[in-house]
């Protein structure tokens, strides 16, 4: 619809409209529900302990989401412009989550609360089936991450995050990368260093 004046608002409906497309009056009734908040740079969106009770979609910026075991750091994701995340375990079953997620440069959002969803799916069937797909990619993601951290070697992987993430190269510190790789820096100097 070109009578949203707020981009932030139509790039959330495109990116659900691409899912499953809405009709007119859910699509109005989401955007009444819409917010937007900006996030500085090192800001969590979620904190661990807490419920995740929001579903993110990134205008601008790049954050991570990742948690901790003992001393060291694992990130499973980085989302940057144009996507759409959670953290799906807690968002569902609406107990603390072991995941944070952090802002790692300034980040402006449009996100949708829980109970907005839920009310928005239990009126409307293209809601329900936007948010079913949305788990079933997220679902996809979650096994090809977890396949892959278990079976690649560190350099396998190093270029798969290559190939698929290239572009956030410049915008993630080697800390950050080491980490997503589950490898140390020192590692990750040494496969950069192979030609």
């Amino acid at each position: 619809m070109d009578a949203y004046k707020n981009p932030e608002v139509k790039s959330f409906i495109d990116f659900v409209n691409s899912l499953s497309p809405l009709e007119q009056e859910a699509e109005e009734a989401l955007v009444s529900v819409l917010r937007h908040k900006s996030f500085a740079k090192g800001e969590y969106l979620l904190e661990a302990g807490n419920v995740c009770s929001r579903i993110y979609f990134i205008e601008s910026g790049l954050a991570k989401t990742f948690f901790y075991t003992g001393t060291r750091e694992f990130i499973m994701r980085f989302f940057a412009e144009g996507d759409m995340f959670t953290v799906l375990d807690t968002f569902v079953t609406r107990k603390p989550s072991a995941y944070s997620i952090e802002a790692l440069e300034p980040t402006e959002a449009t996100y949708l609360n829980h109970a907005d969803l839920e009310n928005l799916c239990a009126e409307y069937h293209s809601m329900e089936t936007f948010f079913r797909k949305l788990v079933s990619v997220a679902a996809v993601n979650m096994m090809d991450r977890i396949g892959g951290t278990l079976e690649e070697k560190a350099q396998v992987a190093y270029h798969k995050f290559l190939r698929e993430y290239g572009k956030l190269l410049q915008r993630i510190s080697l800390a950050d990368l080491a980490s997503y790789l589950g490898i140390t820096q020192v590692s990750l100097s040494r496969i950069r260093g192979i030609k």
